[in-house]
């Protein structure tokens, strides 16, 4: 019965780690972190858009990983870029006033030992679709050379 447990468990967790990066989709980056959030920071405001807030998950990550019990280094570095778009918030809550759930947007930049990588979240169906791509649309202009 223990075996039957553990077997489960560890398939779950194979289930959800494989749900994580079905949910997601990244690009790698041609360069340093440095110069991969000067792209997505650039490609965000090129096309007029207004960055609300930028989340440095690296840094809380490092910071805090010992006041919880932890050592694992997970990234050398990873911010999160959030920002709205008027047109397709508007498009998208009228659809239908929940998707306030998904605003902001976000795209993400990591370095996993020296490997620089941009990325965003999945969108639900339906009228998330436009932001879903605005969102690849971004991250394909920022991994341009």
């Amino acid at each position: 019965m223990r075996r039957i447990a553990l077997a489960m468990i560890f398939g779950f967790t194979a289930f959800t780690g494989a749900m994580a990066q079905d949910a997601t989709t990244t690009y790698p980056f041609d360069g340093d972190f440095d110069d991969a959030t000067f792209s997505v920071e650039s490609a965000i405001l090129d096309r007029g858009l207004v960055i609300d807030y930028v989340s440095h998950v690296g840094e809380m990550l490092a910071r805090t990983g010992g006041d919880v019990g932890s050592d694992v280094h997970i990234y050398d570095a990873a911010d999160v870029f959030l920002f709205c778009s008027a047109v397709l918030s508007r498009k998208m809550m009228e659809a239908d006033p929940l998707n306030i759930a998904h605003c902001p947007y976000g795209v993400f930049v990591t370095d996993r030992d020296g490997v620089v990588e941009i990325g965003y979240r999945h969108l639900p169906d339906g009228a998330m679709q436009d932001v879903q791509a605005l969102l690849d649309s971004l991250v394909r202009e920022a991994i341009a050379p």
